[in-house]
């Protein structure tokens, strides 16, 4: 059983940041990959960053590249996603989300559980 709670997210204008946090509780603590997705009213959603539990080895979308850093404490059970530099584009509804695997793109296809999601804001 694998249970994800997101939280950190709001309201920020453009060039501001947020940081992301997820609890990731699972019962074996057999996780490979844990990611951040997000989605937009009316769009897909669009995998944007992952880290594999473990190694720590990062993967990033080409959109949030060089503002969006993800981040682990194995020892609290937590992922972070900080995010800098913010635009009115980012805004969406952000999950947390965590494979079994070593995930290597940022397909949500393998991502078998997922948090509610917390919801940015981004205004101009």
């Amino acid at each position: 059983q694998v249970k994800l709670v997101e939280s950190g997210g709001g309201s920020v204008q453009t060039g501001g940041a947020l940081r992301l946090s997820c609890i990731v509780s699972a019962e074996n603590g057999l996780l490979g990959t844990v990611g951040w997705f997000r989605q937009a009213p009316g769009q897909e959603r669009e995998g944007i960053a992952l880290i594999w539990k473990y190694s720590g080895r990062e993967f990033y979308a080409d959109s949030v590249k060089g503002r969006f850093v993800i981040s682990q404490d194995n020892a609290k059970n937590m992922v972070y996603l900080q995010m800098n530099t913010l635009k009115p584009g980012d805004t969406a509804m952000y999950y947390c989300a965590a494979s079994p695997h070593l995930e290597t793109t940022l397909r949500s296809r393998g991502f078998g559980y997922w948090g509610q999601g917390t919801q940015v804001t981004v205004s101009s």
